[in-house]
Parts: structure tokens; sequence; C-alpha cells
């Protein structure tokens, strides 16, 4: 079943049977020995459901783990991965022997809640600023282990993308400055090493930011600027560089910070501060 955005692109296979995989063992250990209380042939059916409104996530983890569990089992979705869901709403029902969807229940729950907890947030922080053009960006902030799950529910939830990890983007922050002798040096240091990599460079002040926008890097950070300095950040830059704001964004001040004209808003309260949506199962 596809999902309801045509962006939000599906996770990788291989992390979702790893993070399964990993939650399977750490739970089942030898044996689920209340499980094994159950006749071993019998059949059951059952619902999960959501007890509060919010975005649905986390399909191909609860999918994988009964896959890796009992291949017996069969799941319907009545909804979809970026779908709003409301209180008392069915996600999906199922059937199958007793033992594997009761020895599966937690696992992808824990799953479910989590990445719908993690898009609901992010649907939220996206509305606020919907009638601007800021795009709203995840961080490396997140449950370790589950950063491309994590990252599959903000683009879940409408927001996007930063760098997935150290691999794959060139952030220079303060430190990273201080050691390779300066913004112009640390960026042409980035150029040469890897050319095909985005460099971005994080800045406190305006001496900080005219050093950036001379090396020609891809993307400047106004770490904790005031409004007025974000503000003048984006006059002073005129379209010469992207810019990515950051530091303290919170839902009452994320408006006035996207009004600034910057490109980007970067949060993360997006994958680190979110609470788990109240779902449940229920057997028939």
């Amino acid at each position: 079943m596809p999902p309801v955005h045509p962006e939000i692109i599906a996770p990788d296979p291989t992390a979702v049977e790893h993070n399964v995989r990993a939650a399977l063992a750490e739970d089942i250990g030898s044996g689920d020995i209340t499980a094994a209380l159950i006749a071993a042939d019998s059949l059951a059916t059952g619902r999960v459901i959501t007890r509060e409104d919010g975005v649905l996530c986390g399909q191909p983890w609860v999918d994988a783990v009964f896959a890796q569990l009992d291949s017996t089992v069969r799941i319907e979705w009545h909804r979809r991965d970026g779908q709003s869901i409301s209180a008392g709403d069915t996600l999906f029902t199922f059937r199958g022997p007793a033992r594997s969807l009761l020895t599966g229940e937690r696992c992808a729950l824990n799953f479910l809640q989590l990445l719908s907890g993690t898009a609901t947030t992010c649907q939220r922080y996206a509305s606020l600023v919907a009638d601007t053009h800021v795009r709203l960006l995840d961080t490396r902030k997140t449950i370790p282990g589950l950063r491309l799950a994590q990252k599959y529910a903000v683009r879940a939830g409408g927001c996007h993308n930063h760098r997935i990890g150290l691999f794959d983007a060139f952030l220079i922050k303060e430190n990273h400055i201080a050691a390779c002798g300066g913004i112009g040096a640390a960026v042409a240091t980035a150029r040469q090493q890897a050319p095909g990599k985005p460099v971005e460079v994080e800045v406190e002040n305006f001496a900080e930011l005219e050093q950036a926008l001379a090396a020609g890097c891809d993307r400047v950070m106004l770490d904790n600027f005031s409004l007025q300095q974000t503000a003048d950040a984006v006059a002073l830059a005129a379209g010469r560089v992207e810019l990515e704001a950051s530091g303290n964004v919170t839902e009452d001040t994320l408006l006035a910070i996207a009004r600034t004209g910057v490109d980007f808003i970067s949060i993360g309260a997006l994958t680190k501060d979110c609470r788990a949506l109240d779902l449940s199962m229920r057997l028939d």
C-alpha cells in the first residue's frame, strides 16, 4: 500500500530488518514463556487502534516484526503511513497463531507508537509554517539505532531530512573551524577531499557569515541569531547561499523565524522530544 504523500521516500528495507531483528532478540531472548501457555494450534484475530489523534507511521516495521516471527500471520492495513488518524480508528487488523500475535505485539507497537509520535510532532510543527516557503529539517538528535526510522517518520509528518550522518554532508562548526585554521581553509579542504558533498558552515556572528559567503559554501547555519539578525542575514546573503536557522526553536518562535525569509529551520525537538502515540492491540 503506497504512502499518502509521494515525497515520503520508503525506508531502507535492510535497516528495517536490522531494527526488527535487534528488537525481537532483546524482547524474546530464549523464548516467550508467557505465550507458551497458549495452545500451539490456537488461532486469533484482532486489531490495533489509536487512542488519540495523530499521524500514522511505522508500517514497514510492523510488517517485518510478524514476518520474522511467523510467516502465517496476515495483516490488513486500514490506514497508511503519513495519513492523519483519529482516536478510535482501527489502524490494522490481523489473524494468525495466537502465540505469534502476542509475542510480536510489544515490538510491533513500540515501533508504531514511536514513529507515529515522531510523525505527529513533525506534522504539528509543519502546520505552523504551512503558509511560508521555509522547509523544516530534523537533526542527528535521534534515538541510537533508530535514526533512519525516525528520519522516515519526519518525512511522513511533512518535514524534511538534514544530513543522515557524518558521512553524507559537511557541517563545519566552531571546533572544526578552529582546528582547520579558519572558515576559508575548512571549506577549501572539504571541496578538495569530497567534491560532491554539500558543504554547510555554522556561524555565530556576521563576521563569520561574511567569511562563509566568501568561502563559497553551499549553506550557512545561523546559530542562535535573533530575529532581527536573521532578517539582516537574509538581506545580506540575498540569494547567494541557502540559509538555515538553528538554536532554541520552539513552537512559539517558529513562525516568526520562518517569516524572516530563511530557507530552512532545523529543529532537534522533531526527533528527540517526541512522545509516543497511545495505541492498543485487542484480540477479538
